[in-house]
């Protein structure tokens, strides 16, 4: 078999890495997060290591595309349908911090990791909207807006998530970073109702082939799974927090709101991928964009349990001792897949076998 040089493939591989790259870090360390607050320690800190490895590598690969195509990162960060993908490295980061809170109680590795995030969350937010509101020539609302656009409500609630976990280690600054992680909170859920009303919108009223229900849909519901998770931390906050002791009965009552609203959208997209790929018939094959499937998921499981144990709702915590499996399954679906396209890489296109 002929196989193509290394470098040929790595630089192919950076010329046409995926803006929503990072969603491997943003699956894989939520279902590290989940797997350890469920007892499987071994597994989670196996997926941490995962992780970390996956996170630098596509830094080293990101750094590589701005230095050697410019020109394309421009392109993609400017475009109405993938420019909302550069929100994955904000997720990741913060999700990455979570995982070092949760797993080894490093606050000062998060917080980090914390400042990276906010910093990116800031520059990517008023750069993709600043631009996409200003540009000359706008695609139609039924090519322009997909579940993608979400990947801005999760990175937002990445940050309160990892904002509010960090509160406590911040000390003199608790007050401050609990009501920057409450505003955060809310401004991803004023968000999240802005664009989801366009999202069903463009469901419900234009049609729709199996080739527009794209995976990224699936952040309609790890969206409100995230903002969930960050409802229970900041409720778990509020005994030393006087003013969201004020509020707790509304961030209780928020909470469950995100919590419905996302299991309300896991049947519906459950059955919208039976539709797509059992019904029409839709080849399925590894995409990058899959990543954005396998983190609501992970993340489902992650804030249910943490609604289940924060909320004392116990009856609750059946459903992510079940679904971790779930998650699990699609993780290791998704990372075959990504070692399959690995391995093709290295073969010249004129020498695979055709199917």
């Amino acid at each position: 078999m002929i196989v193509r040089p290394i470098h040929v493939a790595v630089r192919e591989g950076v010329r046409e890495l995926s803006p929503a790259s990072f969603a491997i870090v943003m699956a894989t360390g939520i279902i590290s997060i989940a797997t350890h607050a469920l007892g499987m320690t071994r597994l989670g800190l196996a997926l941490f290591g995962v992780n970390v490895i996956a996170y630098a590598l596509l830094w080293a690969m990101s750094l590589a595309r701005i230095a050697w195509y410019p020109g394309r990162v421009l392109a993609d960060l400017l475009d109405h349908t993938r420019g909302s993908g550069y929100y994955t490295v904000v997720a990741g980061t913060c999700v990455l911090g979570a995982q070092l809170i949760v797993i080894f109680e490093n606050y000062r590795a998060a917080s980090v990791l914390w400042l990276l995030g906010l910093t990116l969350w800031v520059g990517l937010t008023y750069t993709i909207f600043t631009a996409l509101t200003i540009k000359d020539e706008k695609p139609s609302l039924v090519d322009g807006i997909s579940g993608a656009w979400l990947l801005a409500v999760v990175s937002t609630q990445a940050v309160a998530l990892l904002s509010a976990q960090l509160a406590t280690f911040f000390g003199p600054y608790r007050l401050v970073t609990n009501i920057f992680a409450l505003s955060m909170w809310l401004w991803g859920g004023m968000l999240y109702i802005w664009m989801i009303s366009l999202i069903f919108y463009r469901y419900t009223f234009f049609t729709f082939s199996p080739g527009d229900l794209t995976p990224p849909y699936w952040i309609n519901m790890g969206a409100m799974a995230i903002s969930t998770l960050a409802g229970t931390v900041l409720i778990a906050n509020a005994p030393h927090a006087p003013f969201l002791l004020s509020i707790l009965p509304f961030l209780k009552g928020f909470t469950i709101f995100y919590w419905a609203t996302g299991t309300w959208w896991l049947p519906m997209l459950a059955i919208l991928a039976v539709w797509r790929h059992v019904y029409r018939r839709f080849p399925l094959a590894y995409d990058p964009l899959y990543w954005g499937a396998v983190f609501p998921l992970g993340m489902y499981t992650a804030c249910t349990l943490g609604m289940a144990r924060t909320m004392e709702l116990e009856f609750l915590e059946v459903i992510p001792r079940y679904f971790v499996y779930v998650a699990l399954v699609a993780w290791v679906a998704a990372f075959a897949g990504l070692l399959h396209a690995l391995v093709r890489s290295l073969v010249p296109e004129a020498a695979r076998p055709r199917t």
